[in-house]
C-alpha cells in the first residue's frame, strides 16, 4: 500500500510547502492486446497498484522532480523541457509538462514529489499511471481543468512524442477512467466505453514472469509496422478500411495471399481479438464465466502463435494456471514479451492459486515469479488527506 501522508510529508519537509496529492492506477488488460492502435476494443480494469503524485509551486521558473522509487532528484528550467525525451525516467513527467505547453497551458514552476508501486517492465502500465498522475497534479498547478478523455488522449500524446514508445490510447484512459469492481469495454475509435461488473467472488491474481520489457522501440515497434504493413494492402482494395478495425476476416481471406506470412498472421490475430473482446464483455455482463474463460484462452492462443508476442515463460505460467481450483480463465497481458499474466480466480481459491502457481513456476524455470493479489480499483482522482491508498 502506498503511504500518502507519507510522502505528503516527504514533499513538506522537502520543498517547503503543503503539496496537493493525486493517485493513478495502473491496469491490467483482460483481453484485447494491440488491438488499440488499431482503432479497435480493448477490455482492461484499473488496478490498486498506483503512482501518487505531490506537487507544490517553485518560487522560480524550474521544475523540480523527485522520484522516491529512483532516489533522484531532477531539475529544468521551464523553457528547457524541450519536445524529446532522453531516455530517461524524467521523460514521462516532463512529457507530460511538454504536451501541456504545447497545448498552451502555462505550467508554472513547480516541485513534484512521485512514488508508485505499479511494478516496473510487467505490462501493468507504470508509465501511463506516471503520466495520469502527473498531468492531474500539473493542471492543478495551472489553474485548469480538462474532461478525463482528453486527459488521456494528451498522456498517450507525451508517450508517443516526447518518450517516443508507440502506445495506443488504452493504458492512459482506463488510469482515468477505471471503475472499482468493473472492467472498462472501450472503443478505441469513438472513446465510447461501457463498465462490465467484475463478479465479488472474483479476484484479479496477476503473476510476474520476471521477464521484463521495453515499449520503446524493439520487437513491440516491430509488430506494429507490420500491423501498419497489412492494413495497407486491405485499404488498396477497400478505401475505407483505415485501420484493421475496419477489416473481416473475409478480407484476410480474399487478400491475405498478397501479404507476407508474418503480416498476414498479425493482422488475423487483432481482426479476431476485437471479435473476441466485445464478446468477452457481453460474457462478463452476463456471468457467463465458462464463455469468458474460453474466449480469455483462445486470446492467449492468437497472441502466443498469431501474433508472436508471448514466450516461453508467459506460455508456462497460463499452463499451469489453468487447471488449478478456481481459476476462470488466464492469459498473458499487456504489450506482450514477457511481463504478467492476468488471471480470473475466485476468491476463496485465490491464495491457494498464488501459492501452486509460483511453486510450479519456479519448478519449471528456476524463476521465483512475483505474484500480486488486486481487484478492478477507481481511476485517477485528487487525494485528501488520509492514511494510506
Amino acid at each position: 500500500m502506498l503511504d500518502v501522508n507519507g510522502i505528503r510529508k516527504i514533499h513538506k519537509e522537502r520543498f517547503g510547502h503543503e503539496p496537493a496529492v493525486f493517485i493513478a492506477p495502473g491496469r491490467v488488460n483482460l483481453i484485447g492486446e494491440h488491438t488499440d492502435y488499431a482503432d479497435g476494443f480493448v477490455m482492461p480494469a484499473a488496478i490498486d497498484f498506483a503512482t501518487v503524485a505531490a506537487i507544490s509551486p517553485s518560487n522560480d521558473a524550474n521544475g523540480t522532480i523527485l522520484s522516491r522509487n529512483f532516489g533522484q532528484t531532477i531539475e529544468r528550467k521551464m523553457q528547457d523541457i524541450g519536445t524529446q525525451g532522453s531516455h530517461h525516467w524524467s521523460d514521462y513527467p516532463f512529457g507530460v509538462v511538454s504536451i501541456l505547453q504545447q497545448e498552451g497551458i502555462n505550467v508554472p514552476g513547480f516541485h513534484l514529489t512521485l512514488e508508485g508501486n505499479v511494478p516496473l517492465g510487467a505490462g501493468l502500465s507504470s508509465s501511463a499511471s506516471i503520466e495520469v498522475a502527473t498531468m492531474l497534479a500539473m493542471l492543478h498547478l495551472a489553474r485548469t481543468t480538462l474532461p478525463l478523455p482528453k486527459i488521456a488522449l494528451l498522456c498517450q500524446r507525451a508517450e508517443n512524442d516526447y518518450v517516443g514508445a508507440p502506445c495506443g490510447i488504452m493504458d492512459q484512459f482506463v488510469s482515468c477512467c477505471g471503475a472499482a469492481d468493473s472492467a472498462l469495454l472501450l472503443d478505441c475509435r469513438s472513446l465510447d466505453f461501457r463498465l462490465a461488473p467484475i463478479p465479488k467472488h472474483l479476484s484479479l491474481v496477476i503473476c510476474n514472469t520476471m521477464v521484463k520489457h521495453s515499449h520503446a522501440g524493439g520487437e513491440y515497434g516491430i509488430r506494429r509496422a507490420e500491423v501498419e504493413e497489412g492494413t495497407a494492402i486491405l485499404h488498396s482494395h477497400r478505401p475505407e478500411i483505415r485501420f484493421l478495425r475496419d477489416a473481416t476476416m473475409e478480407d484476410l481471406d480474399r487478400w491475405g495471399h498478397e501479404m507476407p506470412a508474418n503480416v498476414l498472421k498479425r493482422c488475423r490475430h487483432i481482426v479476431t481479438e476485437n471479435v473476441r473482446t466485445v464478446a468477452a464483455a457481453d460474457a462478463l455482463e452476463a456471468g457467463d464465466l465458462k464463455t469468458l474463460g474460453r474466449l480469455m484462452a483462445e486470446a492467449h492462443a492468437s497472441y502466443r502463435d498469431d501474433f508472436e508476442a508471448s514466450c516461453p515463460e508467459a506460455d508456462i505460467m497460463v499452463q499451469l494456471a489453468l487447471p488449478l481450483e478456481g481459476c476462470i480463465g488466464a492469459r498473458l497481458t499487456g504489450g506482450g514479451f514477457g511481463g504478467c499474466t492476468v488471471n480470473l480466480v475466485e476468491s476463496i481459491y485465490a491464495e491457494q492459486f498464488a501459492s501452486r502457481i509460483a511453486e510450479g513456476y519456479e519448478k519449471e524455470t528456476s524463476i521465483r515469479p512475483e505474484i500480486y493479489m488486486s481487484r478492478a480499483s477507481a481511476g485517477a482522482h485528487k487525494v485528501e488527506h488520509s492514511g494510506t491508498n
